[in-house]
């Protein structure tokens, strides 16, 4: 298999040398404005990757939440996730339809920490899209009963306290704040990395409408190591947009006699049920994308991406 650093080395070198974000997170770096000279540098990767039939399906449904976030409302996208493309592929295909590119540069994903701090390359691309930096709460957990695990609780503390602020500042002046519910990406063989946190609750609390977006396809593999050694595969990928939900109705709905962890698991739990529904009218569509993309002759996976 080859890697995503080897097989666009040309791109991905450019990519790094445009880099100008730092690495070190604290709370006067937590919102951290898209690099927009690294957009078209990663959109290329995108182009190369994505097979005809790859599309959102109910962006009609994201066109309604914009307006509603242009209202002065907050706005929630609570999306699953498979790869640390899911968000290019997502800004990729929106920017083709009406206003799509106004309705995808409002939206500001929440993202952990480790995508500045654990590589220069992660972070070049990540850097490309607008995000509130978060201290997530399994990282914190991870180091509990090590030397840095006081001085971290106390950086984890003042980074998501001014995340917070930042979250509130944004969602209601025309952004649309994404999340990624489950924390980390699916990794097949690994149902528990489909889990979604019980933090999702107290999000939904804070915001007043929301969509649940499936996936189904996936053009960057996930390797254990890191994003340099992850691997790129030709797809039809597809985004499946739920209809616009109250957040207050979502949220009592699910917490419906409940109180403490067990509501919040509650909340989580019907999150992960939208999420499958999503999921599966996504995957739905984009048989049909591989089946007419054999009916041409075209095999998806033998599609040679070689190139440096």
């Amino acid at each position: 298999m080859i890697r995503i650093a080897d097989t666009f080395r040309r791109v991905t070198e450019q990519l790094m040398k445009n880099s100008r974000e730092q690495q070190s997170v604290d709370r006067s770096r937590v919102f951290q404005p898209a690099n927009m000279a690294n957009r078209p540098l990663v959109e290329e990767i995108i182009g190369a990757l994505l097979l005809p039939g790859s599309a959102i399906d109910g962006f009609d449904n994201l066109r309604q939440l914009h307006s509603l976030a242009q209202e002065g409302k907050s706005c929630l996208l609570l999306v699953e996730h498979y790869s640390n493309f899911d968000i290019p592929c997502l800004f990729y295909l929106g920017k083709d339809h009406e206003n799509g590119e106004e309705i995808m540069n409002s939206i500001v994903a929440m993202a952990g920490t480790k995508l500045n701090e654990d590589s220069k390359f992660v972070l070049a691309f990540t850097e490309a899209y607008t995000r509130i930096v978060i201290y997530p709460a399994r990282l914190l957990a991870s180091l509990e009963g090590t030397p840095r695990y006081e001085e971290e609780k106390i950086r984890s503390r003042t980074i998501n306290r001014s995340a917070l602020l930042e979250m509130v500042r944004l969602k209601h002046s025309g952004r649309m704040i994404l999340l990624f519910p489950a924390g980390t990406r699916y990794r097949p063989g690994k149902p528990e990395s489909k889990s979604i946190l019980k933090e999702v609750d107290p999000y939904i609390k804070g915001f007043d409408h929301l969509v649940f977006i499936g996936i189904a396809g996936n053009t960057l593999e996930v390797d254990a190591r890191d994003m340099e050694h992850d691997v790129p595969h030709t797809d039809a990928v597809v985004y499946s947009v739920s209809e616009v939900t109250s957040c207050s109705e979502f949220r009592s709905g699910a917490r419906a006699g409940l109180q403490g962890d067990e509501a919040k698991q509650a909340v989580a739990t019907a999150v992960r049920g939208r999420f499958e529904e999503m999921h599966e009218r996504a995957v739905t569509l984009r048989s049909s994308a591989i089946a007419a993309l054999h009916e041409k002759g075209v095999d998806p996976q033998s599609i040679d991406i070689a190139w440096t």
